[in-house]
């Protein structure tokens, strides 16, 4: 398989199991748990089934330099934390729409802090994709079309979700300079375990836990199929192909929370709901559409890769 097809099909398989969190996030809402306690369960469980997994068949991933823990502790605290706070104010101080859109403010980060990072290139084809895909999600958010309007704290937790959100994928990307996905995802999830975990309510979350133990069969695919499995795909693919352009792919993720809300639990599709759903997916496939060059001539990913070297 191509390198960059293989790419592609682990960012894609990465977005689409994120986007099916709301299932179990929902669940768990309906038991009491808060966001912040949500997350934590994300981060902690994460943390141990990758020390499980480490300890059993790749002890080495636990090997790091001190002087890199600067990168994991940006793409754990700086990013998987962060974000994940900024999000759930943005959401508690306007709607889940505006938050959503604001949440995906991040591909412009990516691209923009790439091109200075990674010496990335912003094609005409990357810039026209990330056109299409966040004109999407707007459309599909329902924030085009309508009357939204931002409180400037609102305004500011929602760059910030964008602006976390888009640091995993440049921590990440320099932390596979010298570190495995297996390495770099185990760290992150650590920093952002141990991070979060004083501010979660951990006794509260265990009282829930050992009053109803069924909540277990929701919080493991929580942090398994939503969590372990897609981080490990996606940072996987980022060793293949320029963050930017892995950012703008993710954006199936809220292409697949819509369905899931459709087929799930009932909530409808507009006209408008689908024309976005229609528009993310042209912009996934112009992503993957190689066009012929000159003899000669790199293409992108391939100076990607050679700046990193």
């Amino acid at each position: 398989m191509k390198q960059s097809v293989k790419a592609g099909f682990l960012v894609i398989t990465a977005g689409i199991c994120w986007g099916i969190i709301g299932v179990f996030t929902r669940c768990l809402a309906s038991y009491g748990f808060t966001s912040l306690q949500i997350t934590a369960c994300r981060a902690i469980l994460t943390t141990l089934m990758l020390a499980v997994y480490c300890a059993l068949r790749e002890p080495s991933a636990f090997r790091i330099h001190l002087k890199d823990l600067w990168c994991f502790l940006g793409s754990g605290l700086l990013s998987i934390v962060f974000f994940n706070v900024c999000y759930f104010l943005t959401i508690e101080a306007s709607t889940l729409s505006t938050a959503a859109i604001m949440l995906y403010t991040a591909p412009c980060f990516v691209i923009l802090f790439s091109a200075v990072l990674f010496h990335e290139k912003i094609t005409v084809k990357k810039c026209a994709a990330l056109v299409l895909a966040f004109s999407g999600c707007a459309l599909t958010a329902g924030i085009l079309g309508g009357s939204v309007s931002l409180s400037l704290f609102s305004f500011m937790t929602g760059i910030g979700s964008g602006l976390g959100y888009a640091l995993y994928s440049i921590f990440s990307k320099i932390a596979l300079r010298r570190y495995d996905a297996l390495t770099v995802t185990f760290w992150t999830y650590l920093t952002a375990g141990v991070g979060i975990a004083p501010f979660c309510g951990l006794p509260e979350m265990a009282g829930k836990i050992a009053q109803d133990p069924s909540l277990i069969w929701m919080i493991v695919p929580l942090a398994l199929v939503c969590t372990l499995i897609p981080s490990l795909l996606y940072t996987k693919g980022l060793t293949m192909i320029e963050a930017g352009r892995a950012s703008v792919m993710a954006f199936v993720e809220p292409l697949t929370a819509t369905i899931c809300g459709i087929a799930l639990f009932g909530e409808q599709l507009t006209p408008v709901s689908a024309a976005g759903i229609a528009l993310i997916f042209v912009s996934i496939l112009i992503l993957n559409i190689d066009i012929p060059k000159r003899d000669g001539q790199k293409n992108v990913t391939q100076e990607s890769s050679d700046s990193a070297r």
